[in-house]
């Protein structure tokens, strides 16, 4: 099974990603929103949306929300968060919206999973071409150049009463992260790669799906790009047709 799948939806991931709070996801919002000029009633499409934790904040602000994750665990938990939002389980590889969207965001590094690059772009095409002219696609990714100076080869921490042991290594091309679960002796092993795609060439990628970077920045807090000091990349895209 394609790791993903396998680890998404566990309650083991929950766990150990869900320490983010809901202010900082009100706050990314907002700052899309307003950065954007999205105003109540546009249709905004969460891309690799979890179990909704942006998406409840879109639905507050007055949007058309919809969201698309390939795991079926965090479409149900979104639906359930975000009720009056449109959830469905969904590859982002795939097409899911022509010339129709108003917002299309990808975050909390949602590429990046695949083994060939050219599905990564075939995501990024799909996100483009939901976008109605003048639409906006918000893409957020780590930024790997700092990430791979700094990796942290081993760490431990426990949430909830289950031990993780996390051990992470830059291999082929990925930065790989191995995570071992004690839970309470019932013991998991599942493991992130995530490719070190860098920002030129996630730009790159983003041009040749037809699209303008206007902005780039550093996470929730709009600061402005630095490859050195930078936790995260944040390309604000917009359809070069507009």
């Amino acid at each position: 099974m394609t790791w993903y799948k396998e680890w998404f939806g566990t309650r083991y991931y929950a766990l150990l990603y869900g320490h983010r709070d809901e202010a900082e996801a009100k706050r990314w919002v907002d700052v899309i929103l307003e950065r954007t000029g999205t105003s109540p009633g546009a249709r905004v499409i969460d891309v690799a949306c979890g179990r909704g934790r942006h998406a409840l904040w879109f639905e507050r602000a007055g949007m058309r929300v919809e969201g698309i994750d390939i795991s079926a665990t965090n479409i149900a938990d979104a639906s359930r968060l975000v009720p009056k939002g449109h959830f469905r389980v969904h590859d982002m590889r795939e097409p899911f919206g022509e010339s129709t969207c108003d917002l299309v965001v990808s975050l909390f590094t949602s590429l990046g999973y695949f083994e060939d690059l050219r599905d990564d772009q075939r995501a990024i095409d799909s996100c483009v071409r939901a976008l109605r002219p003048g639409g906006w696609f918000v893409l957020d990714f780590m930024n790997t150049q700092r990430m791979l100076a700094q990796l942290v080869p081993h760490e431990e921490l426990s949430r909830g009463g289950v031990h993780f042991r996390i051990a992470r290594e830059a291999r082929d091309g990925h930065i790989v992260k191995t995570i071992e679960v004690d839970d309470g002796g019932s013991k998991h092993r599942f493991e992130e790669r995530v490719q070190a795609i860098l920002p030129e060439q996630l730009e790159a990628m983003v041009l040749r799906a037809g699209a303008t970077v206007r902005d780039r920045t550093d996470g929730p807090d709009p600061k402005p790009f630095d490859p050195e000091r930078s936790e995260r990349l944040v390309l604000w895209v917009q359809r070069s047709d507009a």
